[in-house]
């Protein structure tokens, strides 16, 4: 089957659909907006042979300032099948939403320069939409599509760690033969992430005792102070197999009153799964002995959300197939292991290889300085393409 050429693909279109998608505020708190891009998503994705459905996210809780267990709402997810029951069938992901919620200041596109794009989502992750969806619509036009099924996915939520779309996510990698995630390159010449740490996020709750600052305050137990003395414990931890980041603590009252509540968050990024269930296990030796010790009550929310994803020989067979594809297309392919995280870490948790980097060349995402190289929206399309195309061809048994 001829290679998808970058000429074949219509890059003012694209630019065109990013430039009115990223009009649209889609911070993960941003039902409405998200709503919205959802509209916006199944009419652009209509084109491709396919049903569409909308699904409700998965319900999830969270912690608030005082230590109580509140659910936490997400918009709907999108979902795309076409050829359903075929016996061969891949996998691609994306997200809608973005870490700029409806107050943020940055709201609007801007020309830094000729062919250089800045706007909030314009890389991370709307490009890697425009880049999916008109990959595919080469592929449905090429001779020979029809034999290889596939599913699309992109949800609402994968800026806050895809909590009510992890068992969504599951569900859809079970069987795939590959999978295709649409993050933005690792780095803005286009190379790829390859292996991943993983990530986990916790709220302990520690309960104490109030008293008077003056008056009786032995009789208090500090929550404030028990919290801080986990903090250190746990940056004790802190090694070249696992990185542990306490982030806040939030709690107390009045000066005058001892804190009877505090509650610490923190980030964990394991290296491998043997590293994340060490940890686990250290953090029950920590708060057995800071309950003893502080005389307090500790409970934990949370937890690792995005595993590890080391390479494995299918994984890495789909990397070399993406950088043989790459150097038919003109285009020198490398990659790099990194410490972010995305969905792909929880597609490769499924025994799926996947490569979750497919998306634009762009950079300093999660910024107000997030941009676009406009150039690679037709260049990273033709690329994923030819990576589908061979996949149809039978590249990957």
């Amino acid at each position: 089957m001829k290679p998808t050429a970058i000429a074949d693909i219509d890059a003012d279109a694209m630019l065109d659909q990013v430039r009115s998608w990223c009009s649209i505020n889609t911070g993960t708190a941003n039902l409405e907006g998200l709503a919205r891009q959802l509209d916006v998503l199944e009419k652009a994705f209509s084109v491709l042979p396919c049903k569409i459905e909308r699904v409700d996210p998965a319900p999830v809780t969270a912690v608030d300032a005082d230590g109580c267990e509140v659910e936490k709402l997400h918009g709907q997810h999108f979902v795309l099948r076409v050829r359903p029951t075929a016996n061969r069938r891949i996998l691609l992901t994306g997200h809608m939403d973005t870490v700029f919620p409806k107050d943020h200041s940055f709201q609007e596109l801007t020309w830094l320069e000729d062919g250089v794009l800045g706007g909030p989502g314009v890389a991370d992750m709307k490009g890697g939409i425009a880049v999916m969806l008109h990959a595919l619509m080469a592929f449905e036009a090429s001779a020979g599509a029809g034999s290889l099924g596939y599913d699309v996915l992109l949800n609402s939520d994968e800026e806050t760690g895809s909590l009510s779309s992890n068992g969504l996510i599951a569900e859809m990698a079970r069987g795939k033969l590959a999978a295709l995630t649409y993050e933005p390159a690792a780095l803005p010449d286009g190379t790829l992430a390859h292996a991943r740490g993983g990530s986990g996020n916790y709220s302990v709750i520690i309960t104490g005792k109030s008293a008077h600052a003056g008056r009786n305050p032995d009789d208090g137990r500090n929550a404030i102070v028990a919290a801080a003395d986990l903090a250190v414990r746990l940056k004790a931890l802190h090694c070249p197999d696992i990185s542990v980041n306490p982030a806040k603590i939030e709690g107390g009252s009045a000066n005058n009153v001892v804190p009877d509540h505090a509650v610490l968050r923190f980030n964990i990024r394991p290296q491998s799964t043997e590293a994340a269930q060490a940890f686990e296990r250290n953090l029950k030796t920590l708060l057995t002995s800071l309950e003893s010790q502080h005389e307090v009550s500790a409970h934990t929310h949370g937890g690792v959300t995005r595993p590890p994803k080391p390479v494995d020989e299918k994984a890495q067979m789909l990397f070399d197939l993406v950088r043989e594809c790459g150097a038919q297309l003109g285009q020198d392919i490398k990659w790099k292991s990194t410490g972010g995280v995305c969905d792909g870490n929880n597609i490769a948790a499924q025994g799926i290889p996947v490569v979750d980097t497919m998306g634009v060349r762009g950079g300093s995402i999660h910024s107000a300085d997030e941009f676009l190289i406009t150039e690679s929206l037709a260049e990273r399309a033709a690329l994923s393409a030819r990576v589908i195309q061979r996949l149809d061809e039978g590249a990957i048994s």
